[in-house]
């Protein structure tokens, strides 16, 4: 059997990915970003008639890591830049940064009701657990919880929009 790749893929999310797939009855997905490439199949059997059909809960996990695009070179004769390149001044100021990602497609919305204050705001400290958005999919409201504590540096989606599985809601720095 080969070696899994390593990856950081939020386990919560992906079990709530599944039920919703197998809720759903949907027996394909596939996803993929910059990092990492996720399917999921779930298995099927041919009875005696030759009709497929599937089997519950079976669903099979399938990942790789995803190749970074291919960088062009700088030509040899450029000058050396006078300050550092941006690249690095977004790598030092991104230590510690995390991303909480959408589990699923649906509708983002900032606050419980369309009369109340939103779950958070930019500079809010989070804890492990607390609600930070609702993410509506399906006709039900999903309440999305912080999974590490720390500090709302940006809110990525406008109340109200729809979201995709894996989109990034919220740029937080842990505490």
């Amino acid at each position: 059997m080969a070696e899994r790749p390593s990856m950081n893929i939020n386990l919560k999310q992906l079990r709530a990915l599944v039920r919703l797939l197998e809720k759903r009855n949907v027996s394909d997905f596939e996803f993929e970003d910059e990092h990492v490439r996720i399917r999921l199949t779930r298995g099927g059997f041919v009875p005696q008639g030759g009709a497929q059909q599937l089997a519950p809960a079976a669903f099979h996990f399938q990942s790789a890591p995803v190749a970074p695009p291919p960088q062009a070179q700088a030509p040899a004769a450029a000058p050396p830049p006078a300050a550092a390149p941006p690249a690095a001044l977004a790598a030092a100021s991104d230590e510690g940064i995390s991303y909480v990602t959408s589990p699923f497609v649906g509708t983002f919305y900032r606050s419980p009701s369309p009369d109340a204050p939103p779950f958070v705001e930019v500079g809010s400290a989070i804890r492990v657990g607390q609600a930070l958005c609702i993410i509506e999919a399906m006709k039900l409201m999903n309440e999305i919880e912080a999974d590490s504590p720390g500090t709302i540096v940006e809110i990525l989606v406008d109340n109200g929009k729809p979201v995709e599985f894996g989109q990034r809601l919220f740029k937080v720095r842990s505490s």
